[in-house]
């Protein structure tokens, strides 16, 4: 018997190395390694989450969603836009030197950062609740005859023929003239048909001082956005929240003021403030301003910068060249026109040539206007301090009263304005003599009629109006409409485009507006 010899096995795991071969093993970690370099390549390859044209796409991508809240801020190393909220998120300003054109930079004008989607009820259109009325209704808008070329109305001029304009979004900056403006706004809303951008529940504030959310204007909803016909409410101005509640083809326009008087008339009518209550003069305030002035309290806007803030931007940042470079880019870049209450008349002449309409729908009696006897002359120390103290709105100041002059020259030339300003002071010197008793603005203690008693406030006077009585029916409503102050106007137009048929229920509030609300009510011309 032939005995086999025994064949010894090879442990298992060596047995698996055996059949693994040498030149495979190589092969896969020399994938393994290209495939981790083109990686890494492909990565940096990618562009920066900070670029522009990601910005803009994750914009669009939200807006189109429309389930989500967006907050938006722009911040430089030196902010240019404070934070709102301490999670806003802070990016980079864009070089104004580059190539990149600065209508497109800041056609978002703040960037981004997302919250937590609020309740689904709240993007329900009113229409839907029950209690908002067909818009078929409110946005017929009456068509408005075209006036002959672009001056209707006023001096007679050979050019063609042009369409006013019915999608206004007004800048209501305070105490500059605006709630005169507001009036004109009102009258030609009114008498057309127009609809307004108004704030959730009513007055005249849209979640003022917070950045302007499409999702304050009731009626909107990012489900079926409709689009009103005027924005002209307080608001602190945010353009990629204003496009969503206006047409793309609106007209932006706003209105400045010396920063001297704007900070003389601030400093009475918002005596209550925080920053003003505590010093007992405005020589005693700008003497030391920061033992009074604390940028954390949450009305220190009307002692500082009060423009700057209204506008959108940073009022306590560091005057730089390039930061107000930036700042002069985005107002430029956002408004068609900017104009200057102290050159009131010739203000709304360009107004009417901007928008195309007649002279009697810019002229106006001055509304909100203070009582002299509240007023003083500034010395020169104090105009200088004042100025140092609002420096960045003197900046936006001198800069547009620049170009107010300077698009006066070029479109209308200054014999030409001179003209029209005549006809808009003769036709306002011809309503007065048919509206008003006395011909002019009377105290608050002096006017009969209480629907036509303005708002006091602060230690202002603010003026108002008595009528002619004997008046018919059809001028009497003429006159009123041009002396009904701003909160009852507001209050009337709200009630006849929002006529109510059953409560208003489950409506998400927006931000509480807090007890400085009373500091922010409408502000004074003078």
């Amino acid at each position: 018997m032939v005995v086999q010899p025994e064949i010894i096995q090879p442990p298992r795991k060596l047995k698996a190395i055996y059949r693994c071969q040498p030149g495979r093993l190589w092969v896969f970690f020399s994938l393994l390694i290209l495939l981790l370099f083109t990686l890494q390549i492909v990565e940096k390859l990618q562009p920066s989450k900070n670029c522009q044209c990601e910005l803009e796409h994750a914009l669009r991508q939200t807006m189109d969603r429309g389930q989500k809240q967006i907050n938006y801020t722009l911040q430089t190393p030196d902010p240019l836009w404070e934070d709102d909220f301490p999670h806003w998120q802070r990016k980079t300003v864009p070089d104004p030197t580059s190539t990149e054109s600065m209508q497109d930079v800041f056609q978002m004008h703040l960037y981004f950062s997302q919250e937590t989607p609020p309740a689904e009820d709240f993007y329900k259109t009113d229409l839907e609740k029950g209690f908002f009325p067909s818009w078929t209704e409110v946005s017929k808008v009456e068509k408005v005859t075209p006036g002959k070329g672009q001056h209707a109305g006023g001096v007679s001029s050979p050019q063609e023929m042009c369409e006013p304009k019915t999608d206004i979004v007004f800048l209501k900056v305070h105490k500059s003239a605006s709630s005169t403006v507001m009036n004109i706004l009102f009258r030609f809303g009114e008498t057309h048909n127009l609809t307004f951008a108004f704030p959730i529940g009513g007055g005249n504030q849209l979640f003022y001082p917070h950045h302007f959310l499409a999702r304050f204007v009731r009626g909107f909803s990012p489900r079926s956005p409709h689009r009103f016909n005027i924005l002209c409410h307080h608001m602190r101005f945010l353009q990629a929240e204003v496009q969503k509640v206006v047409s793309s083809s609106a007209v932006y326009f706003s209105i400045l003021r010396n920063p001297v008087q704007l900070m003389e008339s601030s400093f009475v009518y918002y005596k209550g403030t925080l920053a003003f209550s505590r010093a007992r003069s405005l020589e005693e305030f700008l003497s030391q301003p920061y033992l009074y002035y604390n940028p954390a309290d949450r009305d220190s806007h009307y002692a500082r910068n009060l423009m700057t803030f209204d506008f959108g931007f940073n009022p306590n940042g560091d005057v730089s060249t390039k930061r107000v470079q930036l700042m002069l880019g985005a107002i430029e870049a956002s408004f068609d026109l900017v104009l200057i209450s102290e050159y009131f008349d010739e203000s709304m002449v360009l107004l009417k040539e901007m928008l195309c309409w007649d002279l009697d729908s810019v002229v106006s009696f001055p509304l909100n206007s203070r009582d002299s006897s509240t007023k003083s002359p500034l010395p020169d120390t104090i105009v200088e301090k004042i100025k140092n103290w609002n420096r960045l709105d003197w900046e936006i100041y001198t800069h547009f009263n620049r170009t107010f002059w300077e698009r006066i020259d070029r479109d209308i030339g200054r014999e030409r304005m001179q003209q029209e300003v005549m006809a808009l002071r003769k036709r306002r010197a011809e309503l007065a003599r048919t509206c008003l008793q006395g011909m002019g603005s009377v105290a608050p203690k002096d006017i009969k009629d209480s629907s036509l008693r303005p708002l006091q406030h602060g230690s202002a006077k603010i003026l108002g109006y008595n009528l002619k009585q004997g008046l018919d029916k059809e001028t009497e409503h003429m006159c009123r409409r041009l002396v009904t102050p701003e909160l009852q106007y507001s209050s009337a137009l709200y009630k006849k485009q929002f006529a109510q048929k059953h409560p208003q229920t489950h409506q998400l509030a927006p931000p509480q507006q807090g007890n400085a609300l009373q500091h922010r009510l409408e502000g004074t011309q003078n």
